[in-house]
């Protein structure tokens, strides 16, 4: 019942986003599609030094509490995660602001982005809060309170980014990219508020009992840092991939403007089309993290085979329909949507790979449901040290051909070494190691 809540919103969600993404398509155009993505990099970036693993770690250490019948403790966890949280969002705000001009001359080379940085840092700290809320929601098992932030957030996004662009009637880059950046922090605001209220308000909500337990921030810290370093080496890794298509463009031959254009069609265009239908899989792969930690630390180890044997037979029957649609419909889609054959193309050469990438997202879902984050983000970090060094050479021979097939190689590996991994632990060759406090 989470799982088909969680997905019929993240459809309407996602749906919203792609139809926002074709009106930007259509105002901004390709080249200005791919400013927005690499200022989008940037935040994500920003975005993760913000959350510094704190989002999974309230689900984690909520499903414990909640799996060893200790409700009692959880509003002083949920308290010291948002005392986290806090320093991280404000300190990522204060640093990306200061470094926006910067950032945007010498790494993005367009002056043009130094606005959108600016508005998306005063974001930051409402992302963080956030994302403890919700964290905690998903650790509830509680899809349709949690959604209520997303929901809100995308929203609002898109709500507040229309309406500024209607008001400043203006087709400027440096405009367009500033009020999505203004949508974006908004709608993060408006999502914590939400959050906030429904957190309140739940009847439901544990009630601490005077109990006073040592330990918790030693137990956030110990979950969320070994996550935090790693996501930041990795989305840094990412980031650089993304800053490394439009420069490795350019040494294959384009001009900077033809790179932008490329860049956001693939990335602004086909990519949006690609993974719409993620959201089918990326409920379950948020959802199975509180469930297999409860059966987990219960030591009920034939459910957690059975669960995971069957996800992973759905995952694969509807990941394999939806490729089959999507490359059938590439062309129509690409016009449709976008007015752009290229990228119906781009879209085309990308579905086959839809069913690798959706399980290898349930497949790391559940890994970390069994204690094994640690491993996914090893695993991703050097995925994306790879793929990198991969850019840097390829993309100046081949261009965005290259990049496709670094994106199949990338995504095949990856996902081959997580079901090696998630297979020893179903087989009992690995076990959670769980602490005693």
């Amino acid at each position: 019942m989470n799982t088909a809540v969680l997905t019929a919103a993240s459809l309407l969600t996602q749906a919203l986003g792609l139809w926002f993404q074709s009106v930007m398509s259509r105002r901004m155009g390709a080249a200005g599609l791919g400013l927005m993505g690499l200022i989008s990099s940037v935040g994500s970036l920003a975005a993760t030094f913000a959350i510094s693993g704190i989002r999974f770690a309230t689900t984690r250490l909520v499903a414990e509490e909640m799996g060893l019948g200790r409700e009692r403790r959880i509003p002083g966890i949920l308290a010291r995660c948002l005392l986290y949280a806090a320093a991280c969002g404000c300190m990522a705000g204060l640093a990306l602001y200061a470094s926006a001009e910067t950032v945007a001359a010498r790494l993005l080379t367009d002056v043009r982005a130094a606005a959108a940085l600016r508005i998306l840092a005063l974001g930051m700290p409402f992302l963080s809060a956030g994302a403890v809320l919700g964290g905690y929601f998903t650790g509830t098992c509680r899809a349709g309170m949690a959604l209520g932030g997303s929901v809100t957030e995308e929203v609002g996004r898109v709500a507040v980014t229309l309406l500024l662009l209607t008001v400043l009637d203006s087709t400027d880059p440096r405009v367009t990219c500033a009020a999505a950046a203004a949508g974006s922090a908004a709608g993060e605001a408006l999502s914590l508020a939400v959050l906030a209220v429904l957190y309140l308000i739940d009847p439901r909500r544990p009630r601490g009992g005077g109990e006073r337990v040592t330990g918790q921030l030693r137990r956030i810290v110990g979950v969320s840092v070994p996550l935090a370093f790693t996501a930041y080496a990795r989305v840094a890794l990412k980031t650089l991939q993304q800053l490394l298509i439009p420069v490795g463009l350019t040494r294959s031959g384009a001009s900077a403007e033809k790179a932008l254009a490329g860049y956001g069609t693939v990335r602004g265009m086909a990519m949006p089309v690609i993974t719409f239908p993620m959201v089918l899989f990326a409920s379950v792969s948020e959802l199975i993290v509180p469930e297999l930690t409860e059966e987990q630390v219960r030591g009920n180890d034939g459910t957690i085979r059975r669960s995971a044997h069957a996800l992973l037979s759905l995952t694969l029957a509807l990941s394999a329909a939806a490729s089959f649609f999507t490359l059938f419909l590439s062309k129509r889609l690409g016009l449709g949507l976008f007015d752009s054959l290229e990228a119906g193309r781009y879209i085309a050469m990308l579905s086959p790979l839809m069913p690798v990438m959706f399980l290898d997202n349930v497949t790391d879902g559940m890994l970390r449901g069994l204690g094994e984050q640690v491993y996914t983000m090893g695993l991703n970090l050097a995925d994306s040290l790879l793929s990198t060094l991969a850019m840097w050479f390829v993309l100046p021979r081949f261009a965005l051909d290259g990049y496709i097939a670094i994106l199949y190689v990338s995504e095949i590996v990856n996902f081959s070494l997580s079901l090696r991994r998630l297979t020893s632990v179903l087989k009992g060759e690995r076990r959670l190691k769980q602490e005693k406090i």
